[in-house]
Formats: structure tokens, sequence, C-alpha cells
């Protein structure tokens, strides 16, 4: 497995998500509209849009946990037994901490 390769998709990634989260903040601060129905419609979009932001938070803690096992020297090594996780899975899953058999 390529580390280098890796650490650079994971850091495009968290740029991607620190993209689109400032993206939602910037629609979540908006003024809300004076007509109720606007703002109940409105309400329903930043609904969406929030936990839209809690799925890309959890993504960013991911991409930085798998970041800071590439700089610590244990990327590949499942952090439950120890045993290395597939390049297979990393290459699908890059941020995965656990080998198959534990995930």
């Amino acid at each position: 497995m390529d580390l280098n390769h890796q650490k650079d998709m994971l850091e495009k990634r968290r740029a991607e998500i620190t993209g689109e989260l400032g993206r939602i903040e910037d629609s979540l601060d908006d003024p809300m509209p004076q007509d109720w129905e606007d703002r109940a419609t409105e309400r329903q979009g930043d609904e969406v849009l929030e936990a839209l932001g809690k799925a890309d938070l959890d993504e960013l803690h991911r991409v930085d946990a798998a970041l800071g096992r590439i700089e610590a020297g244990t990327y590949g090594v499942c952090v439950k037994c120890g045993d290395p996780i597939s390049d297979e899975r990393l290459s699908a899953v890059p941020t995965a901490a656990l080998c198959r058999v534990c995930a």
C-alpha cells in the first residue's frame, strides 16, 4: 500500500469536507423568511443541512484519525486486534481502523 497516495487522498477528502461544512454553515446563517409557510420550509431544509453537517463532521473525525495513524506509523493495523488491514479494505474504506474480522 502506497501511504503517500493514501495520505494525499485523505487530505483531499478532508479539504472537500471542510468546504462542504463551510457552505452548510453559511446556508444555516441565512436569515429566516418572514412568511410562516416559507419559514417552515426553510426550517425543514435547515434540518436536512444539519444532518448532512453531522455526517460530514463524523467523516472528518474518521479522516483525521486515519491521518493520525499514518503519522504514527500504525495505518493499516487493526486498532482492536493488531492484525494487518488488507490493502483491498483500505482501498475501499481509506479511514478503516478495523480489519474485516473485527469490523
